[in-house]
This record gives structure tokens, C-alpha cells and sequence, in this order.
């Protein structure tokens, strides 16, 4: 497994040097059951409209080994993780914007952590690099993985002056 991620690296490295193509990686961790396909389908959409040089991974992971599983990951460098918790800070989409291209200019990966029923516990939200509050409203699962694929969408946007974000 540690092989492939660093292949994974490598190209994504020789590609930039190559052809100048920066592929700009994220990965939705969350924790539940896998989506309902009325879920699945928007986020597919958003993932659609997005395009290369996007990269985007899903993983579902049951909410007690989610727990488990992040106590004892690294958290690296290379990694900009963000923490989806209502006690996060909320941010408007444009700050979120200039959030997510920051950390794609300094190639890093971009991680969102998407928690179950009972959100992260503080050494989590502590080791992560932004913990992001959507609202001081609280949203299910289903919800929340809509919110952050439609995020990522407009925040590409905003970055692009696309159309998609009215001011």
C-alpha cells in the first residue's frame, strides 16, 4: 500500500515536471455507510463539472474505526487536512476558495474529514490543519458530503472566475 502512494507521487511529480500538468489531489474521508444513490448522484455531478486536473477519492469508513483509524494517522505535510465539525469555523465560500488554492499551490493533498453522529473528538480537530463549521446548523451525513463536493465546485470556480458564484 505504501509503494502504491508513493508511485501515486512520483507521477503526479514527473507529470508536473514534464508537461507542466499539476494534478490536484483530494480525498473525502467519511465516516457511515456508503452514499444513497440520490447522495452519490449529486456528488458525481459536481465531480463531472470539475474536471482534470482535479483528482477526487472517496472512502467510507464505519464511524468507530474512523475514530480509531484517525487517532492513529499521521497527518503529514503533504497533506492539508480539513476537519468538517460544527465546532470548526465558518468561513465564506470566497475565504474558502483562497483556503483550498493556497493549498494547492504549495502541493499539498487536500483531505476532508467528514465525521459520523458525533463529530471528532479534540485531538483530532486539534491535529488537522482547518476544522470547518458549514454552518451553526448540524446536517446529516448524506448532507454533508453534498456540501463539500458542491464546495470544492465552487471554490474551483471562484479560483477560475467561473460563473458559478455570484457575489
Amino acid at each position: 500500500m505504501i509503494m502504491i502512494a508513493y508511485f501515486c507521487i512520483f507521477v503526479k511529480y514527473f507529470l508536473k515536471y514534464l508537461y507542466g500538468i499539476i494534478i490536484v489531489m483530494i480525498k473525502i474521508i467519511a465516516g457511515g455507510k456508503k452514499s444513497e444513490a440520490w447522495c452519490t448522484e449529486a456528488c458525481l455531478e459536481y465531480e463531472k463539472r470539475l474536471r482534470k486536473p482535479y483528482d477526487i477519492s472517496w472512502q467510507f469508513i464505519e464511524e468507530e474505526k474512523l475514530l480509531k483509524n484517525l487517532e492513529k494517522w499521521p497527518f503529514t505535510a503533504r497533506e492539508f487536512v480539513i476537519c468538517c465539525d460544527e465546532r470548526g469555523e465558518n468561513i465564506s465560500s470566497p475565504e474558502f476558495s483562497k483556503k483550498l488554492e493556497k493549498a494547492f499551490l504549495d502541493g499539498r493533498e487536500v483531505v476532508f474529514l467528514i465525521g459520523g453522529a458525533y463529530g471528532f473528538t479534540s485531538e483530532i480537530r486539534e491535529k488537522a490543519d482547518f476544522v470547518w463549521s458549514f454552518s451553526k446548523l448540524v446536517f446529516p451525513h448524506m448532507i454533508s458530503r453534498l456540501i463539500v463536493a458542491e464546495q470544492i465546485y465552487r471554490a474551483a470556480q471562484i479560483a477560475a472566475g467561473g460563473p458559478y458564484h455570484h457575489v
